[in-house]
């Protein structure tokens, strides 16, 4: 089976956008491209309205998929589009297309100002679910956005792409979601820019303020083995170039700040199989309502 970039779709400015991102995304991995939308039937007693029957809702819903995949053909003439309509719960079914998906494509409602992004509670439900790399993108987002200035200042698609941004836990370094930053930077010809943070151990916190070099000693051993970390890497994929920062304070705050000057923001999710079922950490939690670039979340063990 041809895996796919699948891009859920419901109409909205947020959907609309992500679903442009993932045909760009598409073009890039060279694969084709699928727009879900996911019809929730109309529950007995609004089907009996007798101007909202259940089949020309349904008739109705039917013309966003495939006038969205009519409208991406003719923007995106290089890729295959499909476009197919499911019914059920939004987040069951679109948690269900990322099975066969490559990637995953989903919107996310943009407040504007210091308020971020807001992700709605099925974007956040797909994310803690899927099970391949899931990207929300913010309503408003062009393709510009994603590019560097051109020489007058003035946003353009054809300057090279902003670098993009991992957050990485040294601690638990996963290759599946320090891979997919490095590929992402790779088809965009640009730079990896890995972002650390880190607090000091309890038992060290209270000698932090009156010791100097304490706190430098630290700083030290925490960009070691950062290098450590990303040195197979680097030899890996000796196109990209790589930075490394690793910075005391709150990672979230970090990445948040670095999507201003990104292209992609790649952070992680921890798989859990316990008894709380599936959980996005409060890092990623901050980075996906408060990013200004499109954030990709990679689920890892």
């Amino acid at each position: 089976m041809t895996r796919t970039v699948t891009a859920g779709l419901d109409g909205s400015a947020e959907s609309r956008a992500a679903a442009e991102w993932a045909a760009r995304e598409a073009e890039l991995l060279g694969l084709p491209l699928k727009i879900v939308h996911v019809w929730e039937p109309v529950p007995d007693p609004m089907a009996q309205a007798p101007l909202l029957g259940p089949e020309t809702l349904q008739h109705w819903t039917e013309r966003i998929p495939r006038e969205s995949a009519e409208g991406l053909r003719l923007r995106h003439p290089g890729i295959e589009v499909a476009g197919e309509q499911l019914s059920g719960n939004p987040g069951e079914v679109l948690a269900e297309a990322s099975k066969t998906a490559s990637l995953l494509v989903l919107g996310s409602r943009a407040l504007g100002g210091v308020g971020g992004l807001l992700v709605g509670s099925v974007s956040l439900s797909v994310v803690a679910h899927a099970e391949c790399p899931t990207v929300l993108v913010r309503a408003g987002e062009q393709a510009a956005d994603e590019h560097e200035a051109d020489p007058a200042g003035i946003p353009s698609a054809a300057t090279p792409f902003r670098p993009v941004v991992l957050g990485l836990d040294i601690d638990h370094p996963d290759e599946t979601l320090i891979e997919f930053a490095f590929e992402a930077a790779l088809r965009r010809a640009t730079s990896l820019r890995v972002v650390h943070a880190w607090f000091p151990p309890p038992y060290y916190a209270y000698g932090m303020p009156v010791n100097p070099p304490l706190y430098e000693a630290l700083a030290l051993e925490q960009s070691q083995v950062l290098a450590e970390v990303l040195s197979p890497w680097r030899q890996k994929y000796p196109d990209v170039e790589t930075t490394e920062e690793s910075r005391y304070g709150s990672a979230a705050e970090q990445l948040v700040e670095a999507s201003r000057e990104a292209s992609l923001v790649v952070v992680g999710r921890r798989i859990r199989h316990g008894a709380l079922g599936a959980h996005i950490g409060h890092v990623t939690h901050a980075v996906l309502h408060h990013s200004t670039a499109p954030v990709a979340v990679v689920a890892h063990g």
